[in-house]
């Protein structure tokens, strides 16, 4: 197995070359530790707005000097990353395809994969155990409990189920950062569809990241809320069904890169990269291994 523990800074280009042909594979190491390079990179930033904030001319301002202090902030924020960090570099790690090994820490606030639609993000923190549907204890689970409402909801849209439980993966967390209410009841809402004003049902008030010229503003908006899961897919079906902008993608359903594309230039998401996530999560081996021993099942539920 290669070594990539040496790749310990992004600027140590041999060692990003290993980290690289890694990650092609797809190694677990290789995906781990792209997250927490990431994640150290991020924490430099950081720390690099902070010194810029400083009032300069000072005895210590000078460009020496901040040369150095650029490559303390560079070690010192991998060496956060390296233990632990912020708890960015775990979510990145899930959302690559990597399994948790061990006990789950809460995500961050803001996580990189909140649930969007039409360009809107919610925010908000892990769902409470105690109040969690089955189909969120795990990937596993999440796969398992939903299918048959993906394979339902696939046939309707002429899409494959594969892609809507992929979808909805990326969008709710496998289920364990969807929507609440007021009162922590999860709200189903695993296609993080907005409550407009056509939604006559109960909804849950959240802020959300909405992208506007690519950069990210926090405002509250309105989620609908479901009693079911079931409930959730057959609401998604009606929602690309009812809104002709959304008709190009539905006419591509055949082929899931092409949906995906046209879905986000339709205006589901703003993230350039949103269906990209959508498609590595269906092509990570660990989801394939999940879904392979469920394709013969036939028979959906009713929604």
């Amino acid at each position: 197995m290669m070594d990539i523990s040496t790749a310990s800074i992004y600027t140590d280009f041999q060692g990003l070359a290993r980290l690289r042909r890694s990650a092609r594979e797809r190694s677990p190491e290789a995906l781990r530790e792209s997250a927490r390079q990431f994640e150290g990179l991020f924490i430099q930033m950081m720390l690099k707005s902070m010194r810029q904030t400083l009032a300069g001319d000072g005895l210590f301002d000078s460009e020496q000097v901040r040369f150095f202090q650029g490559m303390f902030d560079q070690q010192v924020s991998l060496d956060l990353a390296q233990r632990g960090g912020l708890g960015l570099a775990e979510v990145l790690y899930r959302q690559l395809g990597g399994e948790a090994d061990g006990p789950r820490r809460p995500y961050p606030l803001t996580a990189p994969y909140a649930p969007r639609v039409d360009g809107a993000a919610a925010s908000h923190t892990e769902s409470p155990a105690k109040t969690s549907p089955a189909y969120a204890e795990s990937p596993q689970a999440y796969v398992s409990e939903l299918w048959p409402h993906a394979v339902r909801a696939g046939r309707a849209l002429g899409v494959a189920p594969q892609v809507l439980i992929a979808q909805s993966a990326l969008e709710s967390g496998w289920g364990r950062k969807m929507i609440r209410n007021g009162n922590g009841e999860p709200s189903h809402n695993l296609f993080g569809i907005k409550a407009d004003g056509h939604w006559q049902g109960r909804r849950a008030l959240v802020t959300t990241l909405e992208y506007q010229d690519g950069v990210a503003q926090r405002r509250r908006a309105a989620f609908r809320v479901y009693d079911s899961a079931a409930q959730g897919f057959e609401d998604y079906v009606a929602f690309l069904s009812s809104n002709p902008r959304y008709r190009q993608a539905l006419a591509l359903g055949a082929d899931p890169r092409a949906y995906l594309r046209a879905l986000q230039e339709a205006g589901y998401a703003t993230d350039p990269a949103y269906s990209d996530k959508v498609l590595s999560i269906i092509s990570s081996g660990s989801f394939q291994s999940r879904i392979d021993p469920l394709k013969d099942s036939r028979t959906p539920p009713t929604i």
